[in-house]
């Protein structure tokens, strides 16, 4: 299988460019789903494809409405910092109106920290690139409140929903993000960052390693930690690798976990759980920052082959089928395709 690799990336991301609603803001899937709202974890996950091909205006755009969600809701934050939340609906919530950047007030996982580590994750990458959208005093005070949020949260030891939005447990991919972020910000002179806030966060990453949680000894969410956040050693960088693909692969799509409920195609809910199609591009982008050329083309080709005949990624297909959920094309998978298929052209490109 060749890749025609400028081609490719050019109409996957056009395909993510029809999920945005005003500049930056993408919601996750198309109106017509159940996925017609925005993320502040989708719409950070989608920004690293234009990163990564060099769209620094559509990055921008998109951590401008990310700063501006949280302006708009600083009197929440400000009352989180003070009071420390303990139900789900004090946390910052992280799906929001893609138009009037309300939060949705129903029922759901709304404590997710990982989410706000990567809101502050994007905001400091681009200010140490030089490329700042922190433009007004307000809104470089409200750097400093995500700062301060994080540390009032005590992120190390909170149980919260997690990527996946489920079980209140301590994820070690929660950590890792605001572990990741706080290091970006420690580097910011006019950013106060308590030294033990990272202290900490490396510390409980390192005791919870190589599992995801309590209940979780192998999840999706753990690659997170290797891209884009990079804070595992190259023993549990292995150690998660060797997890993920002997316990998750499967042929369309990585697994989140065993015994995923989430689009399960047994009627039990047992076994034959959905086939994520960014785990492939997943796997394939670190293996092309590994330098690993034959396993990143290796997943690379199965992420093509996970391309519908229409031409877009599926959030996941149902196990052992060739049927996608409604949520095609998913923003955040569509991404992830255009970084590995940018990753692996640079290795190219470098001879490797």
């Amino acid at each position: 299988m060749k890749f025609d690799f400028d081609t490719d990336i050019t109409q996957h991301l056009d395909v993510v460019r029809t999920l945005e609603r005003k500049p930056g803001v993408f919601t996750a899937s198309l109106d017509d789903t159940f996925y017609n709202k925005a993320w502040l974890r989708d719409i950070y996950f989608i920004t690293l494809g234009f990163l990564e091909t060099g769209d620094l205006k559509t990055t921008k755009n998109a951590a401008k409405a990310l700063l501006s969600v949280f302006v708009k809701h600083k009197d929440k934050i400000n009352w989180a910092i003070e009071n420390k939340p303990q139900e789900a609906w004090q946390y910052i919530h992280a799906r929001f109106h893609p138009e009037s950047f309300e939060e949705y007030w129903e029922e759901w996982g709304n404590s997710q920290n990982d989410a706000v580590g990567e809101v502050l994750n994007l905001l400091t990458t681009l200010e140490l690139m030089g490329e700042s959208v922190i433009e007004t005093a307000e809104e470089k005070e409200m750097v400093q409140k995500i700062v301060d949020y994080l540390v009032a949260v005590e992120y190390w030891e909170d149980e919260d929903n997690g990527i996946w939005e489920e079980n209140l447990e301590v994820h070690a991919s929660s950590i890792g993000a605001c572990v990741a972020a706080l290091k970006k910000a420690e580097q910011l002179d006019w950013l106060e960052v308590p030294a033990t806030a990272i202290e900490r966060g490396e510390h409980a990453l390192r005791a919870l390693l190589p599992r995801e949680s309590l209940t979780k000894f192998a999840d999706l969410a753990l690659l997170t930690l290797i891209y884009p956040f990079a804070v595992t050693t190259e023993a549990e960088t292995v150690e998660i690798l060797k997890n993920v693909e002997y316990h998750l692969v499967k042929e369309r799509g990585v697994i989140r976990y065993k015994f995923d409920r989430y689009y399960n195609n047994n009627v039990d809910g047992f076994s034959e759980e959905a086939e994520w199609c960014f785990g492939l591009a997943w796997l394939a982008i670190i293996y092309a920052e590994r330098g690993d050329k034959e396993k990143a083309y290796y997943y690379l080709r199965r992420t093509k082959n996970a391309v519908t005949p229409e031409g877009v990624v599926p959030e996941l297909y149902y196990s052992n089928t060739d049927k996608p959920n409604p949520n095609t094309p998913l923003g955040w998978a569509e991404s992830m395709y255009v970084v590995a298929l940018q990753k692996v052209k640079e290795l190219e490109a470098n001879g490797v």
